[in-house]
């Protein structure tokens, strides 16, 4: 009997580990995979049928004996395939997480692994390129910018050395898609930055993975090496005459790390500050050498835009919001976890469909989405789809996919407060609007919520606002405002303001 147990940092959390050890002794096969991304029914553990995988939610240690005697029925959630909060989804950059070995290349290959690599080394550096412009691809670490005009960049610049560098920091609250695809299906980065080299004519990548995520800097490191010893990596790359090499790199716990500038500051041995722009990074990044910088999703979902080629991601999303997006539900939220599907879902859908609510069971108040510099958002946005342009037409953003709940009890001046201590505790001190600005927010808010002066303050927090908005060198700075200006413009009452 074939059984398999996630490894996945947030079923460890939950005694996936106790689980798995549980079967020692007896004569079951145990298969440790990455996370189904269902948190509420972790430790879920699926068993192999003829009809295929039938899982078994909040497995314990002592339910083994019923499990291996096909007793457990009370936890049994049937057919994971035919899980409908699974089953409603399309999954693409997702499709191998939680079903595979996430360290076995040739469980990765028997999973179509690997396919779009081998496209890639029958075309042309211009050829690749030009499908994943095709594609639509825009980048998923915030800014979506286009994949392809980035790539293409790099491939026109002339140097005797180029870089792929993976932007694995991922620091806004709410997020773990990263570290899931890290954790469940490492191989596929690998791939995706393989591709990227053969691209643009790069023969080494380095992934920028922080510091807090230990147990998926481990599981890269391992499959890394499963890649070098398969001949995926190296001097041949799967037989072919190009050559990769790629490591792991830990980041220095800096949230602003995640800002590509401060990324290859922090790669060079330096502190972690932002680099003013011009030169961009594709012309100039890592040791002055130009430098295709991607995050995790972005440089996983090549291997399947290669492998079924541009038309079919085109064919998925809305306007210019193509392809898949993996949304993580988080916050107080009945059903967190994982949500992949093609972008154009509304935001109702995701909290209340995907999410069922809150897990306080209270009336939900607000939600966050990109991360803690994302605008708050409340149920008159409940029909706005989940796409770049539609969300910043209705005044928030999409940031790396994060969706966080707040019922009916959060207090929205502390979590206007909040930004801007957060900017403060953050910032890498290189500007002024960031640096101080951040710090005299901190003040305004408190005066404006103690009713000191309250209109005065107001104007003068706007002001404020508005220069960080302006003039910070880089988004956290930037966009700190955004969620300060939708906490006031939504629940004015929270601060002490009569209308």
């Amino acid at each position: 009997m074939k059984v398999f147990v996630p490894a996945d940092s947030s079923a460890l959390s939950l005694g996936a580990n106790e689980v798995a050890n549980a079967f020692e002794g007896t004569d079951a096969q145990v298969i440790r995979t990455g996370s189904r991304g269902m948190f509420w029914l972790e430790p879920l553990v699926e068993v192999e049928t003829p009809a295929g995988r039938v899982g078994y939610a909040n497995v314990e240690p002592a339910d083994i004996p019923a499990l291996l005697d096909n007793k457990l029925t009370q936890k049994s959630i049937g057919l994971v395939t035919d899980y409908d909060w699974l089953k409603k989804q399309n999954r693409v950059t997702f499709a191998r997480v939680g079903v595979i070995d996430p360290l076995s290349v040739a469980d990765y290959e028997a999973h179509g692994g690997l396919v779009g690599l081998r496209k890639a080394l029958a075309l042309t550096s211009e050829q690749i390129v030009e499908e994943v412009t095709q594609s639509g691809l825009r980048g998923r670490g915030g800014a979506g910018f286009p994949a392809g005009i980035k790539w293409n960049t790099v491939l026109g610049a002339q140097a005797d050395q180029k870089y792929i560098c993976c932007n694995a920091d991922e620091g806004d609250s709410g997020t773990f898609a990263d570290r899931m695809l890290m954790e469940g299906d490492p191989l596929t980065l690998v791939e995706g930055m393989i591709i990227a080299g053969i691209a643009v004519g790069a023969t080494k990548g380095l992934i920028y993975c922080r510091s807090e995520y230990p147990h998926a800097i481990d599981v890269l490191n391992k499959a890394i090496k499963n890649a070098y010893a398969a001949g995926v990596l190296g001097a041949s790359v799967c037989g072919s005459h190009f050559a990769f090499d790629l490591e792991v790199r830990s980041g220095a716990g800096s949230y602003v790390c995640g800002e590509e500038t401060a990324m290859l500051e922090s790669l060079e041995g330096k502190r972690g500050m932002i680099r003013p722009k011009p030169p961009i990074p594709a012309l100039s990044g890592l040791y002055g050498k130009p430098t295709v910088i991607n995050n995790v999703m972005t440089l996983s979902a090549v291997p399947m835009i290669l492998a079924d080629g541009a038309a079919a991601y085109q064919g998925l999303g809305v306007e210019r919001s193509r392809g898949t997006q993996v949304f993580q539900l988080a916050g107080n939220i009945a059903k967190g976890g994982i949500v992949e599907t093609a972008f154009g879902i509304t935001l109702g859908e995701l909290v209340d469909g995907f999410g069922g609510g809150t897990n306080s069971g209270r009336p939900i108040k607000t939600v966050q989405v990109g991360g803690p510099l994302g605008a708050y958002l409340d149920k008159s946005a409940w029909d706005v789809p989940m796409a770049y342009e539609s969300l910043a037409a209705a005044g928030g953003m999409l940031g790396h996919g994060g969706v966080v709940v707040f019922d009916d009890t959060v207090n929205m001046a502390k979590q206007a407060r909040f930004a801007m201590e957060f900017c403060a505790e953050e910032s890498c001190g290189k500007c002024t609007p960031c640096r101080i600005g951040s710090t005299r927010g901190v003040e305004v808010i408190d005066k404006i919520v103690a009713g000191e002066d309250q209109a005065e303050n107001l104007l003068l927090l706007e002001d404020l606002c508005e220069v960080m908005t302006d003039g910070s060198l880089c988004a956290m700075g930037g966009l700190t405002p955004l969620p300060v200006r939708s906490a006031l413009k939504l629940y004015p009452a929270d601060f002490g303001i009569r209308s």
